[in-house]
């Protein structure tokens, strides 16, 4: 198998690797996902090796959930990337998953909240994922603007958006705690 989006197998996630313990990919004690492939080529990405939709290797979703079965002190995983919503029906079952563990989801997209809007008109799978998501962290990490300041953000075009709050007031709501 060469990739999730070749496959159309969801039962997998395209991986570039997994951080079992982070405290700086989100609130609180997270799992960290990163997703192999990213379309976005961000000068000074921190996470360069994850561009390429061909490396990295090929999970079972349910091998990522034992993991994150392992640890009862975490409060909430992040899918990172390389880019998570170019596979989002993989994230999205992924995501099913977390909530059933009553963890928290944030996620870390290279493309604007409203690009994914654009996304979700004709992917049910990215519309649904963003309504299981607690916090997204949107917009492509800008070098000129990099400010290392910011919480769980790199650049300061980058959003810190509460998910729940922007859905139902159908208006973007920023996370106000996380800036």
């Amino acid at each position: 198998m060469t990739s999730t989006q070749d496959s159309k197998n969801f039962n997998f996630i395209r991986l570039a690797g997994v951080i079992r313990e982070s405290i700086v990919d989100g609130p609180g004690l997270r799992f960290t996902v990163f997703c192999q492939g990213c379309p976005h080529g961000c000068e000074g990405c921190h996470n360069p090796d994850t561009h390429d939709f061909n490396g990295g290797y090929d999970c079972e979703i349910s091998k990522i959930t034992a993991a994150i079965d392992e640890n009862p002190l975490l409060d909430g995983v992040t899918f990172s990337g390389g880019e998570p919503m170019c596979q989002p029906e993989a994230f999205l079952n992924l995501a099913r998953e977390i909530k059933k563990r009553n963890l928290n989801i944030v996620i870390y997209t290279g493309f604007t909240f409203e690009e994914l809007q654009e996304k979700a008109k004709t992917n049910d799978a990215v519309r649904q994922l963003l309504q299981l998501t607690d916090l997204l962290i949107d917009g492509p990490f800008v070098q000129k603007q990099r400010d290392l300041t910011l919480l769980f953000r790199g650049s300061s075009n980058q959003r810190v958006i509460d998910m729940k709050q922007t859905l139902e007031e159908g208006k973007i709501c920023l996370a106000e705690k996380y800036l």
